[in-house]
């Protein structure tokens, strides 16, 4: 697989209670600008996707936001991207960044996040897409979210391939090494 040339990015409109999960946005963030990769991701100013694309413009990347016009009317829109890309509908926010993205990165974020986080992997179970999908699972985030897929799988409910659509890395260095070796 060639290393991607865009990350989709999904993560929380808020900062969460950890600043953990500010420093990995901002890790990654630069990480990926450094290495000369885009982000496509939701587009907003605040919270972990705000300082995600903050730090990615600072080290000079390339930041392109997918917003729908109702969330540009309530002022959360990113005004400092390398594109803003204003959709009617959250349908088309997420097929847009599906488009965009070689490989999905899932950070800490509530409901929005596991939305697009099992949209994609749906996809990719019905063989819309093999890209990747990884879960940052920042300070354990995601261990109770990996626990239930397991389950899940125990379960015979998922099946290991299908387990296997997601991955998940505690840091950002572990996710650079997963996605560019």
């Amino acid at each position: 697989m060639p290393a991607p040339k865009t990350v989709t990015i999904y993560c929380a409109s808020a900062s969460g209670f950890d600043a953990r999960f500010a420093e990995a946005a901002r890790a990654l963030g630069a990480a990926l600008a450094g290495r000369g990769v885009a982000i496509a991701y939701g587009g907003a100013h605040v919270g972990l996707m705000g300082m995600t694309a903050d730090a990615a413009r600072e080290a000079g990347g390339r930041v392109i936001g997918v917003i729908p016009e109702r969330l540009v009317e309530r002022e959360v829109a990113h005004e400092n991207l390398t594109e803003l890309v204003v959709v009617d509908t959250m349908h088309e926010r997420k097929r847009q960044m599906a488009d965009l993205g070689d490989a999905f990165v899932a950070m800490p974020g509530g409901l929005g996040t596991l939305d697009e986080l099992f949209e994609i992997a749906t996809w990719s179970q019905l063989g819309m897409h093999t890209k990747p999908i990884v879960l940052l699972n920042v300070a354990g985030y995601f261990d109770h979210l990996i626990a239930f897929l397991n389950h899940a799988e125990e379960s015979g409910l998922l099946q290991a391939r299908n387990r296997a659509i997601i991955q998940q890395v505690a840091d950002v260095p572990a996710l650079l090494s997963l996605l560019f070796g």
